[in-house]
């Protein structure tokens, strides 16, 4: 993402005309949008003259002028937002609120973001630019942020080809091949054949999805051997491709160049919900030890751990839940507090700036806020957990009263 403008007063009103470069840049989009905020873009819009022209003077009949598709800036104030992963896309609607030759104001319409296409976001004192959304947009235009781990989720006959960047994981592609079964009768060779077919489907697919020279590591994870299947199989084709000119022997050569960042996992299949289990895994660690996946990861562990501590057995410093958080941080008990973005993307401004200082209070305090974010297993896990959870300095047993209290 890059600031291309940038006009915000002291009361966090203002605006920032920003162009996202890459799938990770919409998401941070998304999570800076609010119901209320204004927002100006470029789109397209089918246009249709009025039906006043007449041939022949007044008394003749009216001309239909076809309708057409012409490319136009509006402005709107947003109603609505939402977010296709996969797809990359960005839609926000609301009714336009700046006057057009070609639309009047009021009339609703959707903007489309998209990847390479600028847009400026205007907020105001009430729903103002805070803590959380300027951290967004410093985040988004860090180059760090990009996607660091390529992975693939395999077993004989299905694999899933992912991205892991630092807030979401896209599933580039899902391969499928039927493998006929090697016990049957005559059927051993069309099972290798068909095996062979898949490992070079697989090795084709992420040779277009993945930057080899890019990625820090690059995780096959599959049941059995497959994982080792495929990376021979990725090798022998890159050392038969290197040779070749042009793009196919550059990309070959990139591959080889890539050996050592190829990691070896065990998971249970070839699904994408079996990433969860691969990135928990001890070498996969060492590989991201200095990522902020990983440090959310290990503190959702370590919440998980104090939480399974009874409170008769000297539990008590692991809670969930806004008001039990919002005590602890009153107290000064909140050592790292875990809040899910899900929770900021609220059209209630009250609450959105009740969690907006909770974050705040306990960074002043010295503690540690992690934001995570929901389009990654961690974030989606915590979301089971009311989205926002904290791990405390000292036990604090009376909060399981509270829970209590609420239940009854």
């Amino acid at each position: 993402m890059k600031i291309l403008a940038k006009n915000v007063s002291k009361d966090g009103s203002g605006s920032i005309k920003l162009l996202p470069e890459e799938p990770n840049d919409l998401w941070h989009t998304y999570n800076l949008i609010q119901t209320g905020d204004v927002l100006r873009a470029p789109t397209f819009r089918r246009v249709t003259k009025e039906p006043n022209d007449r041939i022949g003077g007044s008394g003749g009949a009216t001309t239909n002028a076809p309708s057409q598709r012409i490319s136009l800036t509006l402005t709107i104030k947003v109603e609505k937002t939402d977010f296709d992963a996969p797809g990359a896309a960005l839609h926000a609607s609301g009714p336009v609120c700046e006057e057009s030759p070609h639309v009047r104001l009021g009339q609703y319409h959707t903007l489309d973001l998209a990847l390479h296409r600028a847009f400026t976001l205007t907020k105001t004192s009430y729903a103002p630019w805070d803590s959380i959304s300027l951290q967004t947009v410093q985040a988004a235009c860090d180059p760090g942020s990009r996607a660091e781990i390529g992975a693939v989720v395999l077993q004989p006959g299905l694999a899933t080809v992912c991205l892991v960047g630092e807030y979401m994981t896209l599933v580039r592609q899902r391969i499928e091949l039927a493998i006929p079964s090697k016990r049957a009768a005559g059927s051993a060779v069309a099972h290798d054949k068909a095996l062979a077919r898949f490992y070079s489907n697989v090795a084709k697919g992420m040779a277009q999805s993945f930057d080899y020279s890019n990625l820090k590591a690059i995780i096959l994870a599959s049941p059995g051997f497959a994982n080792e299947q495929l990376l021979k199989s990725i090798f022998d084709t890159a050392s038969k491709e290197a040779g070749l000119g042009g793009e196919i022997g550059n990309r070959a050569k990139q591959v080889l160049k890539s050996r050592s960042k190829f990691v070896l996992v065990h998971c249970a299949s070839g699904h994408v919900h079996a990433l969860n289990e691969v990135l928990r895994a001890p070498e996969v660690r060492a590989q991201l030890a200095e990522t902020k996946y990983a440090r959310e990861t290990a503190v959702l562990d370590e919440f998980f751990r104090a939480l399974s501590v009874a409170v008769e057995d000297g539990g008590g410093k692991a809670w969930y839940g806004a008001r039990q958080v919002e005590l602890a941080v009153d107290r000064g008990a909140v050592r790292t507090l875990l809040i899910s973005d899900n929770l900021f993307r609220n059209d209630d401004v009250a609450k959105r700036k009740r969690f907006v200082a909770l974050v705040e209070t306990v960074k002043a305090m010295g503690g540690e806020a992690l934001v995570f974010s929901s389009l990654h297993e961690s974030g989606k896990q915590l979301n089971q957990f009311t989205g926002i959870a904290a791990i405390l300095n000292f036990p604090m047993p009376e909060l399981e009263d509270i829970e209590d209290d609420e239940e009854e």
